[in-house]
């Protein structure tokens, strides 16, 4: 990724996780980015030591009807009918939220107070569009990579706010920045296209997905905009990337989005094979064997993988392949891949179950030395950077709050970031929709 953003861990007794970290390469065009703050069956790592080994791993503990009930299944594919809307959030998920909101329950209501005072969800923001957004490495140049990023989450924003209110003001709102976009845009270019498409993509499939399947005023320039992403969009998205492993993952929650709102099921389980072979490359397990697995469709082995790790030779559950880069990457890799879950487990299938042990992980793995931990020495050289910024509540209330997973020092972190804002690129508002939210 361009801007910067901040997984794995061997298992504790009785049930505590710790979280693993990753590392990646930076290919032609490399990333950076920050992030901005705005049970039964667990895994995870014991706690972080200042020096030493690594612990061994052990098991620890006004809108159109309602869309169509989804069991989410292991090893699924596209469903027969996708449920609508069903990019990251569903209906129930909304429904919950709107309920907690409109009783002023906190920390719902904070956030949601704290959405509507955002810039991006301003009545008076102006798009502004372009017909070729141009981003270089590092988004030199930068022309028209910030505008759109930031538009798109305000589409995303707006489309939020009207569900959450029913104020047409901001269904309308929405619809006018993603007309001024459909109607301009014609290309990415330069080396940091396929991540500007991710970013971009996830929020503008959340944002349309909101507004086609819940706002009764209408959206007469929709098959415009849905051209757009079919066209602009998803054929970046869909072939993957060789770079590091938050490229691939962000592409793939927005192709998954985008999938969902096209109701295109060959690009949806193009999508969840890409997510099934990237997710495992990326989080390292002890049962993957003496070294991290190869990307799938990036095949590395050898001194070129160990590279690819940043050089990180000592492997313990959570790790995650950006870790020895820095926290913020990865945990932006990481959440995309949880957005990318949630998405699928909307539409029936479990990819949270199918890698609920890794995924438990590299949060933990990750989240004590977030919160300050010392980096031992065979971790990164001692040297750690980090900076996971108001990501992953997605991942606790999918891991902790619905499948019983104990994560204490994730929830240790998270309790201290709420309620979390954006991070400006692809993440918003995520204490606001998925805290504490079992629908």
């Amino acid at each position: 990724m361009r801007r910067r953003t901040a997984i794995w861990i061997g298992f504790a007794a009785l049930g505590a996780v710790l979280l693993g970290a990753g590392v990646a390469l930076i290919p032609p065009g490399r990333d950076s980015h920050r992030p901005v703050a705005g049970g039964s069956g667990s895994t995870g790592p014991a706690s972080p030591g200042a020096s030493g080994s690594p612990s061994p791993s052990a098991s620890a503990s006004a809108s159109p009807s309602a869309a169509p009930s989804r069991t989410p299944t292991k090893g699924a594919q596209a469903p027969a009918v996708f449920a609508h809307p069903g990019v990251v959030v569903s209906r129930g998920e909304l429904d919950y939220v709107r309920g907690r909101v409109a009783a002023g329950v906190q920390p719902w209501k904070s956030a949601y107070d704290s959405l509507r005072a955002s810039s991006y969800a301003s009545l008076s923001r102006t798009a502004a569009p372009r017909a070729v957004v141009e981003c270089g490495s590092y988004s030199n140049p930068n022309n028209g990579c910030s505008e759109e990023r930031e538009d798109a989450l305000a589409a995303y924003a707006d489309a939020l706010v009207w569900y959450l209110s029913r104020d047409v003001r901001y269904a309308d709102q929405a619809i006018r920045i993603m007309d001024a976009w459909s109607a301009s845009l014609t290309q990415h270019a330069n080396s940091n296209a396929p991540l500007q498409t991710g970013w971009s993509g996830a929020s503008w499939a959340r944002a349309a997905e909101l507004v086609k399947h819940t706002y009764p005023g209408g959206w007469p320039n929709l098959g415009r905009f849905a051209t757009m992403l079919r066209t602009v969009y998803l054929p970046l998205l869909i072939n993957g990337s060789s770079a590091n492993g938050n490229w691939e993952l962000i592409m793939t929650d927005a192709a998954m989005g985008i999938s969902v709102f096209l109701d295109d099921k060959a690009s949806f389980n193009r999508t969840l094979a890409t997510w099934r072979g990237r997710v495992p490359a990326y989080v390292y397990l002890k049962s993957d064997g003496p070294t991290p697995l190869s990307p799938p469709n990036h095949k590395k082995s050898g001194a070129a993988l160990t590279s690819y790790w940043y050089g990180q030779t000592t492997l313990v559950d959570g790790l995650a392949q950006e870790t020895c880069r820095d926290f913020g990457h990865t945990a932006m890799g990481l959440n995309a891949a949880f957005h990318a879950a949630e998405t699928a487990r909307v539409q029936g299938v479990d990819l949270w179950g199918e890698q609920r042990v890794r995924l438990a992980a590299a949060v933990e793995f990750h989240a004590p030395y977030e919160l300050g931990a010392a980096a031992p020495s065979w971790l990164c050289g001692g040297t750690i950077n980090r900076g996971t910024g108001g990501y992953w509540e997605a991942a606790y209330n999918a891991l902790h709050t619905r499948l019983g997973m104990g994560l204490p020092k994730t929830g240790e972190l998270l309790a201290s970031r709420r309620p979390v804002g954006t991070d400006n690129h692809s993440s918003g508002w995520e204490t606001l929709t998925f805290f504490d939210n079992r629908s």
